[in-house]
């Protein structure tokens, strides 16, 4: 669970940190609905790029950015619907929009779930601890930044093999970049740098997204309450929600499923993981291109009880897809396909698992041949602003592209989708899944057993405990910013 123990000597330190560093911490109220944010700071954002190392951008932790680089203050969900004449099926596909957060991904959402409970509960201290944050790349990224905005140092630890944009950045924000061997699939190497960091360092404080329930909590919270508003603003009398399809990753996102199944009794949540390395589907292993989704376990806050299907994507169909949305031929065709073209104008928003996203919504409409009546939602991770250097690389592999392999593109890796490498999950077939966190989480990170057989014994109880803990933060963070004062002197 998420501890709201007060350690009030480290809590002291941590205000005064705050207190000199201008320091204003938003309620997950604020990021869900930014109305409710002071007129006073919504002012100084007037003049405060998306980017920037700035704490005023810890309100810019929303769904609901205006999408400007710079200045920008609030307006409706970010998202995009993308017509069946891009998809080849009759449903509604609908995605979140993650560029137009700081960072440029949602990741600063989950990091800000994890950090600020400990932050403003003393249990982490910004004078004298570091945050560790494990990753395969958006998550280190976020956390490194939301730490600078809270006046806290940072480890960033990612694989060796994520793209160059990544590191680049990340020299500029985190303290220490730690690359591991392998790439998005290579986890279990990124735990085990953690436990050498803990063994060695007394001064760390690890933030596993895939284990803190934070990550959840702040999708749940969020995530969610975004995906309800897009589809109360869209659906006509006659459309249905169908569910939300997302990758695994860290399971964080999937957070919002449980959500929207609350909102909308017998809706449906689909989990992906690419089909070269597919440990949900076939308890298989392997190494993959869809940055961003690292695998080869059962994230600890994955609630699998609650999951409906699981789709393994192809990472050829993602790069296919990525390489035809970003090249100029490729958009061109697009074009002469009738997609709109604000709509092809656009696709430049979606990453390489936001394209596994799009592909698991598609497999999943065929799969239960759903109509223009059904809505399915999805989300856009990150950008091609974070992958420019992939699309290169593409072009040095295979050559320049053409309108002839547009059209390849076009028809064998999205009109071409299939129903193949999909499993509709039985009871027994999600306690299997569920069973793998034994492996993971008891044997090799110490997590307690008891945990384990509550999140699937007592589901709905130990689910629902986490989802009412919202309000409680949101307390505890209004104390913190009264206690620092910050506010009043803006």
């Amino acid at each position: 669970m998420i501890d709201l123990t007060v350690n009030e000597k480290q809590l002291r330190r941590t205000v005064e940190r705050a207190k000199e560093r201008g320091i204003v911490i938003p309620t997950f109220e604020q990021m869900k609905d930014p109305e409710k944010i002071p007129q006073k700071i919504k002012e100084k954002l007037k003049d405060v790029g998306l980017w920037d190392v700035n704490p005023l951008n810890l309100f810019r932790i929303t769904w609901k950015n205006e999408p400007k680089s710079k200045g920008g203050l609030y307006d409706g969900v970010n998202f995009l619907e993308l017509p069946s004449e891009l998809t080849g099926v009759k449903a509604r596909i609908i995605a979140l929009v993650g560029k137009w957060f700081p960072t440029g991904a949602h990741k600063v959402g989950a990091t800000f779930g994890c950090l600020v409970p400990r932050l403003v509960t003393g249990q982490f201290d910004p004078t004298t601890q570091k945050a560790v944050w494990p990753s395969t790349g958006n998550y280190c990224r976020g956390g490194a930044y939301n730490a600078q905005l809270l006046g806290c140092e940072s480890i960033a630890i990612l694989p060796e093999g994520m793209s160059k944009e990544r590191f680049e950045w990340l020299k500029s924000v985190a303290g220490e970049v730690i690359a591991t061997p392998g790439s998005e699939s290579n986890v279990k190497e990124i735990f085990d740098k953690t436990w050498e960091l803990r063994r060695t360092r007394d001064n760390v404080v690890i933030f596993n997204q895939f284990e803190e329930l934070g990550n959840h909590l702040w999708h749940y919270e969020v995530t969610g309450h975004a995906m309800e508003e897009v589809v109360k603003g869209v659906a006509g009398p006659k459309d249905k929600f169908f569910g939300v399809a997302l990758t695994s990753g860290s399971a964080g996102t999937l957070g919002c499923g449980d959500y929207m199944k609350d909102v909308y009794p017998g809706s449906k949540i689909a989990v992906g993981e690419a089909l070269q390395c597919p440990t949900l589907l076939m308890n298989g292993f392997g190494a993959h291109r869809i940055e961003g989704i690292g695998d080869k376990h059962v994230p600890w806050i994955h609630n699998v009880k609650n999951t409906d299907m699981v789709i393994a994507v192809d990472d050829a169909d993602s790069m296919a897809m990525i390489r035809l949305f970003n090249e100029p031929i490729g958009k061109e065709f697009l074009k002469e396909q009738g997609v709109p073209d604000e709509v092809v104008e656009k696709l430049h928003l979606m990453g390489i698992s936001s394209a596994a996203n799009v592909i698991m919504a598609i497999k999943m409409a065929k799969y239960y041949e759903l109509t223009e009546k059904d809505i399915i939602l999805t989300v856009f991770t990150d950008s091609m602003e974070l992958y420019r250097s992939r699309i290169k690389e593409l072009e040095e592999e295979f050559g320049p592209y053409t309108k002839v392999q547009a059209a390849v593109d076009f028809e064998k890796h999205i009109m071409g989708l299939s129903v193949d490498w999909m499993k509709e999950l039985t009871y027994y077939d999600k306690k299997a899944i569920h069973n793998l966190k034994y492996y993971t989480w008891i044997e090799q990170q110490g997590k307690d057993i008891e945990e384990l057989n509550a999140q699937w014994y007592d589901a709905e109880n130990y689910w629902g405990s986490v989802h009412k803990m919202a309000p409680l933060i949101d307390e505890k963070i209004k104390a913190f910013n009264e206690m620092t004062g910050v506010l009043d002197n803006l």
